[in-house]
């Protein structure tokens, strides 16, 4: 298992520039230790990785992999609707030391449900990093059947399932399907009946912010305190809504309102420059990040 509990989906911070801002980067990886998050995602959706260049990409990690000093696993995006590149930037992040690489599903291709077999098998054929697949159907336009998922997780490289489903039905059939393969919800609204169900974690936004609560909330769950959980997830409900309706758009605003980094995405997405719902949530809950 690459990690249990909390990993961060990481921004990427941009300069006024518009170039990444990798001292910005190492000190919200440094924060993420100080925080205790169990893990850090590199490069994937939150972290904007469709429009980071080749170079940055894989500078990213590399900067990532040194920040991070082997005091917390490094997970690296690594998804590309073409499965040569993939196959490339996993080879790269196994050099450089990353724990796993996070796989999503090709996007605007929309393989058949025997593609993404052939691209996930090409890339865990390597066996070099063990692989999480990411299925997100509402950014890709595909959806890994269930049928798919079991031939899938029959290779011994694919130790993880990034789940973005809403449907209490779907997480509970990836729940039966193998002690061996850790499903990880992908939505933080999602966090807790996914864990409940024998899940191992989240694949998080919010921690982002509040990795030392999420921690709280799995801990609780682990503890089968779900009353506990619940107490401390609602406290942080709206906030988590509001920040999943445009990530990483809001999540970006919501830093730059902490001063942890620039109000900054690349084209086309564009920052908000105000959000009421969104600053009123934080006012309640500010004085609970620590920063």
């Amino acid at each position: 298992m690459i990690f249990e509990g909390i990993a961060t989906a990481i921004v990427t911070p941009f300069s006024k520039t518009g170039a990444v801002d990798y001292n910005r980067l190492v000190q919200l990886i440094k924060r993420q230790i100080r925080l205790k998050a169990d893990a850090i995602v590199l490069c994937g959706t939150t972290g904007e990785a469709s429009t980071l260049s080749g170079y940055e990409h894989k500078k990213v990690l590399s900067i990532g992999v040194e920040a991070a000093d082997e005091k917390i696993p490094i997970i690296a995006g690594c998804g590309f609707n073409d499965t040569e590149r993939a196959v490339t930037m996993v080879k790269y992040a196994e050099k450089l030391g990353c724990a796993s690489a996070l796989v999503v599903t090709p996007y605007y291709n929309k393989p058949t449900q025997n593609g993404l077999i052939d691209h996930f098998f090409k890339i865990a054929d390597l066996g070099c990093l063990p692989l999480i697949i990411y299925n997100v159907p509402t950014r890709t336009g595909v959806d890994i059947e269930i049928q798919t998922y079991k031939k899938l997780i029959a290779h011994k490289n694919i130790v993880g399932i990034k789940e973005c489903s809403d449907s209490v039905k779907r997480i509970n059939e990836l729940s039966l399907l193998s002690n061996d393969v850790a499903i990880y919800s992908g939505n933080d609204d999602g966090f807790i009946p996914v864990v409940a169900s024998g899940g191992k974690g989240v694949i998080s936004v919010v921690a982002n912010l509040i990795p030392d609560k999420m921690k709280q909330i799995y801990n609780a769950i682990k503890n089968n305190n779900l009353d506990l959980a619940k107490r401390i997830y609602i406290k942080y409900d709206n906030l988590i809504k509001l920040l999943l309706k445009a990530n990483p758009i809001r999540i970006k605003y919501v830093l730059s309102k902490l001063n942890l980094c620039d109000n900054r995405l690349r084209a086309p997405l564009m920052p908000i420059k105000h959000c009421e719902s969104l600053d009123k949530v934080l006012l309640k809950v500010k004085e609970d990040i620590i920063i």
